[in-house]
């Protein structure tokens, strides 16, 4: 079931947390041609852990979301999920093994209804509803208002609200989010910051995030990027924010 903060709050605690990662990447080279954008990358999302990779614009973040996902296959290094080499799996069959993907832009199908759109979320679970698409309109109740309208007119912080739905609609066990609260407006940005903290404990989070203050309020640990490879890390509680800074400066 997919919870709100405010709900989780009143469950147990599970009685049991997997000891494999969700997500390990080592050693990850990415190229576009023959220009390495992503060098060396070693990463891992620990189970039901929140993750933020943080960078200036370039610094390789969205690429290296495309490898995890598929679009892009590594010239050198690996990729598991949950133990298993996946490096040379297609994107569609991570998707069935329980990757959600959230990209950049949002991905949405502007001339789809909003129903439509999220409909296109079950193919990981071969069409098959099982009432998730109630759950998710628990966690964005203005979706359901909306269901019949044109997904291109709703605005931009409402198509993210609609891409992440979209997403969970498919029940991943890793949830990607590139950038999820870029251009949005701050009370929708606040809504999405509890229903990650509501999805903690549940399922693996991934997020792509250039907002330090965002970043440090939802991650339980931080990876920070400069031209394709990873310059510091550790878990947000500890992470010296100043130096993080540095690197997020234009």
């Amino acid at each position: 079931m997919l919870l709100t903060r405010s709900r989780a709050a009143h469950l147990r605690a599970a009685p049991f947390v997997p000891t494999t990662p969700a997500l390990v990447l080592d050693g990850v080279d990415l190229y576009y041609g023959e220009s390495r954008i992503v060098e060396g990358v070693t990463l891992t999302v620990a189970a039901r852990r929140v993750v933020c990779v943080m960078g200036r614009n370039g610094a390789g973040k969205s690429t290296l979301m495309r490898g995890i996902v598929g679009a892009l296959r590594p010239r050198r290094g690996s990729i598991y999920l949950c133990g298993e080499d996946v490096t040379r799996w297609p994107s569609y069959e991570r998707a069935r093994a329980g990757v959600g993907y959230v990209p950049q832009g949002r991905g949405i199908f502007p001339y789809l209804t909003v129903l439509e759109n999220l409909q296109i979320g079950f193919e990981p679970l071969g069409g098959r509803a099982d009432g998730v698409l109630d759950e998710v309109y628990t966690l964005f109740p203005v979706l359901k208002q909306m269901a019949a309208r044109t997904a291109g007119v709703l605005s931009g912080g409402q198509q993210q609200q609609l891409a992440i739905a979209r997403a969970l609609l498919g029940r991943p066990s890793l949830l990607l989010l590139d950038e999820p609260a870029e251009g949005i407006q701050p009370s929708i940005v606040a809504e999405i910051e509890e229903v990650i903290a509501g999805l903690r404990g549940q399922m693996s989070i991934l997020l792509v995030e250039q907002s330090l203050d965002f970043a440090f309020a939802v991650a339980d640990d931080c990876y920070v990027m400069e031209r394709g490879a990873i310059v510091l890390q550790g878990p947000s509680a500890t992470l010296d924010q100043a130096a993080v800074q540095e690197y997020l400066t234009v």
